[in-house]
């Protein structure tokens, strides 16, 4: 089988590991949250822990998050109303420590069994469609957030959360997606500097990422074409089924 290596300073990221499956999953993560506004992380983790662990992963789709959020919002940044967010944002900020404890500290079964049910429960929520009244109290701003910080910064998975306050605050399509980019932006990059204050930023995981921006930029750009022919409720529910079938397999 041929092996797939990218070269920097003349040397391989990994003499045993081959690039093609890792920027292959990192493309399609890109293409998802460019085609639905979210989902990257939550699709990419999953494999990518199977594949390089989760202390590789992690840093790696953080990198990948935070350079996919200035890439969608490259022209639309003008639009964001991030005031209404403060709450959320700051609680976000102080969830991220607590994430960084569970990743050094948490077994990696651990991680996959508290992921795959995040994945399942999420996915539920959206196939069912469930209906649940409106939060309208600054206090549920606050729960999610630190929530969001603590799984954004050990496992990436902080959008899956917000999307569902999102929801709950019944926010406005165009609202939800421009903001969402947004508080994307803010969090993901100061988790991204989390991960570095932490040593998690390893020679292979600055490397992966470098060999991916070329895949990264072109699922960008694919999912945005794709997002306009193909209806988006179908799109999502069948992002939603792969994520339960995901969460089934971590969890098994």
């Amino acid at each position: 089988m041929h092996r797939y290596e990218c070269y920097l300073d003349t040397e391989p990221v990994s003499e045993m590991l081959s690039l093609f499956p890792i920027v292959s999953i990192l493309f399609f993560s890109t293409f998802i949250r460019s085609a639905i506004g979210f989902g990257d992380a939550l699709f990419a983790m999953p494999f990518l822990i199977l594949m390089i662990g989760l202390q590789t992963a992690t840093p790696l789709v953080g990198l990948i998050g935070s350079t996919i959020s200035v890439v969608l919002l490259f022209n639309e940044w003008q639009t964001l109303t991030l005031r209404k967010l403060r709450w959320l944002i700051l609680s976000t900020f102080l969830g991220i420590p607590f994430g960084l404890i569970l990743l050094r500290f948490a077994s990696e079964d651990l991680a996959k069994a508290l992921l795959g049910m995040l994945l399942i429960i999420y996915g539920l929520y959206q196939l069912l469609g469930l209906s649940l009244p409106r939060m309208r109290h600054p206090a549920f701003a606050t729960v999610f957030g630190f929530i969001a910080g603590a799984f954004g910064s050990a496992y990436n998975t902080s959008g899956a959360i917000i999307v569902v306050y999102g929801t709950l605050r019944k926010w406005e399509p165009n609202y939800f997606r421009i903001n969402l980019q947004g508080y994307f932006l803010l969090t993901n990059w100061l988790i991204v500097a989390s991960h570095g204050l932490a040593g998690l930023w390893t020679r292979e995981v600055l490397q992966l990422y470098a060999c991916s921006l070329p895949a990264v930029v072109t699922g960008a750009w694919v999912g945005e074409i794709i997002s306009k022919k193909i209806p988006k409720a179908m799109f999502s529910k069948l992002i939603y089924t792969l994520l339960i079938l995901l969460g089934i397999l971590f969890i098994a």
